[in-house]
């Protein structure tokens, strides 16, 4: 049951009527509203179409507090969406720039470990070239 926050034990479709004075004179739902057993005067039917009114105030306020909120939830599952994937991005730009930053590092091991057999084999080399001259 949808309830009115002005009148908590009174539903959304149920309005108080009142006179000029705001003397209250009755309560009109909508939900089982019948003026076959009334005296049906411009007066009573002034204030039915009056409860019919705020009602219809009521709900489109309802309906427009209920717009706002579904709005509110989109636009924080949007924040959501758009927050994942930056988190995502980061993590990833993370792991490509560690295997760039290994990758280098590998070539240059690769590169020393090169230079050190190449100096290995020149000094081995020569060695064998002095002794050739003694021989």
């Amino acid at each position: 049951m949808l309830i009115d926050d002005g009148t908590a034990a009174n539903g959304l479709l149920t309005a108080d009527l009142k006179d000029t004075t705001g003397t209250a004179i009755s309560s009109v739902s909508v939900l089982n509203l019948d003026i076959s057993g009334t005296a049906v005067t411009a007066t009573t039917l002034a204030n039915y179409l009056s409860g019919v009114d705020t009602v219809l105030k009521s709900m489109t306020n309802a309906a427009s507090d209920l717009g706002a909120v579904n709005k509110r939830v989109d636009l924080q599952k949007d924040f959501v969406n758009d927050l994942m994937d930056s988190i995502e991005s980061g993590v990833g730009k993370l792991v490509d720039a560690d295997m760039n930053e290994e990758s280098t590092r590998l070539k240059a091991l690769q590169t020393q470990q090169q230079l050190g057999i190449q100096a290995l084999s020149i000094a081995n080399n020569s060695s064998q070239n002095v002794l050739s001259l003694f021989r």
